[in-house]
């Protein structure tokens, strides 16, 4: 029978298989944060359980962890009480935990990814829906609850009823000017917040496989922003060249027996999908959201909408709660919103090339009077690879630093957040009501219209800056 890329992972990690139930899938790596697991770890105790495959599992500082004065105490209780009982846990049980300012700390999906753990074929979970990212390299991966988190620890196992499959085909190539962050902002314009609901989106096609590494990690990554529970996209020659020589990718007379094993995982020509969209690369522009949803979104060239375009009755209230909320005036232009703030980071948009595109706008410019940008590498790796490339000097010309490695003010859980009434280019994933800071707004961009914006203190792309 013809398989999908997901089917295929899917069926190979089959424990258990029994009518009327989940299925049961072993799980080849867990990834921990504070949030979500002190739960979990209390659970094995009430039980009287270990960690069943400590090896297997990986823990990292990310959420509440602040980026500057790391050497000092956490200022904020909630925040340092969570790391605490994070290095407790993973003392207690034997887990491997990168702490706040190691080498390899930083955001649990740009870690994962940085040390070659993110396997094609392979199954991968955390406590937190965006590990989708690391379905970039074929792998299976996707979030996963507190109660899911203590069975994972206890058995390597996880009961889950199957998903469906959806394939999003961009054909042609993207044009100059439009990213990654552009091209999946539009996806999900297209399909909606929960288009993809129940199911595992593939992304193929010629624009997805000339994208890097980072790229697709950047697409897969906001697949939970449309709903979907993973995102997928075959492993190739680039999956290979970005693993290759990573501290936990196989060597040698192994790291060729992986690959030839890593090369069957695609979805059979004859496969069918439940859903598909078609994308024409050639017609993307920039984008950039006006709302409070990732899918409240438009080209940057374009306006707010008008709420009385708009058929559906509960979608036209959604426009115009977004629209008060974040204080815009239907058919007002979105280029050249006034900003108060620009945050490059999270685990979207905070890896090596994401800092490169904002270094290549910055450079020879200064950031606008008014604006505070806030540069935020996704890991201490990336954080010393930007000093070591003469990004951090770049950044500093331009009256701005660079941080330490974490999650930051994309979820706002330590003390990097807007004040409210304050506007914001991002490149995190999430423009909810209050993401940022109570009150905040949030516009989701690229790294470099997030530059450019910085620069200009408005909504704008590099090709508008004189």
């Amino acid at each position: 029978m013809a398989r999908t890329l997901a089917q295929k992972v899917w069926d190979a990690h089959i424990v258990r298989r029994t009518d009327g139930e989940p299925d049961l899938l072993y799980i080849d790596m867990h990834l921990l944060h504070e949030v979500n697991t002190p739960q979990a770890f209390d659970g094995l105790r009430a039980s009287g359980r270990s960690v069943r495959r400590p090896e297997l599992t990986i823990g990292v500082e990310d959420h509440n962890t602040p980026t500057i004065a790391i050497d000092k105490v956490i200022s904020d209780p909630a925040a340092r009480e969570q790391v605490s009982l994070m290095r407790k846990n993973c003392a207690e049980f034997g887990i491997e935990l990168f702490r706040l300012g190691e080498e390899h700390q930083g955001i649990v999906h740009i870690v994962g990814p940085e040390l070659g753990l993110s396997h094609p074929g392979s199954t991968i979970v955390c406590c937190d829906s965006h590990t989708a990212t690391q379905g970039a390299f074929g792998a299976l991966a996707f979030g996963i609850g507190t109660s899911q988190v203590e069975h994972v620890l206890a058995t390597q196992t996880l009961p889950i009823a199957p998903l469906k499959n959806m394939a999003v085909t961009v054909n042609g190539s993207l044009p100059a000017g439009v990213t990654a962050k552009d091209l999946i902002l539009a996806i999900i314009a297209r399909v909606g917040t929960a288009g993809g609901q129940g199911h595992v989106i593939e992304y193929r096609g010629q624009a997805i496989r000339e994208l890097s590494m980072e790229g697709r990690m950047t697409v897969c990554n906001m697949s939970v922003e449309a709903g979907s529970r993973a995102g997928m996209i075959a492993p190739d020659e680039t999956t290979f060249a970005y693993l290759k020589g990573r501290p936990a990718a196989p060597t040698g007379a192994e790291w060729d027996r992986e690959v030839e094993h890593w090369r069957q995982f695609f979805t059979d020509e004859d496969a069918t999908f439940d859903k598909e969209l078609v994308i024409d690369a050639a017609a993307l522009t920039p984008v950039v959201t006006w709302g409070t949803t990732p899918a409240q979104s438009v080209p940057l060239g374009e306006p707010v909408p008008h709420p009385d375009s708009i058929d559906d009755p509960n979608e036209r209230a959604a426009v115009e709660r977004a629209i008060s909320y974040m204080d815009v005036v239907p058919g007002q232009p979105v280029r050249g919103l006034p900003i108060d703030v620009v945050f490059v980071g999270s685990c979207t948009n905070s890896r090596i090339e994401d800092l490169r595109e904002v270094a290549k706008v910055l450079d020879g410019r200064t950031v606008a009077s008014g604006v505070d940008l806030m540069i935020v590498p996704g890991s201490m790796k990336v954080r010393q690879q930007a000093i070591d490339e003469g990004l951090e000097a770049i950044f500093r010309r331009a009256g701005t630093g660079l941080r330490f490695a974490g999650c930051s003010m994309c979820a706002a859980l330590n003390e990097d957040r807007l004040s409210p009434g304050q506007r914001a280019a991002s490149t995190n994933n999430r423009n909810f009501e209050g993401r940022q800071g109570k009150g905040s707004r949030t516009h989701i961009v690229s790294p470099a219209v997030a530059a450019a914006s910085a620069v200009a203190g408005r909504l704008v792309s590099p090709a508008d800056l004189s």
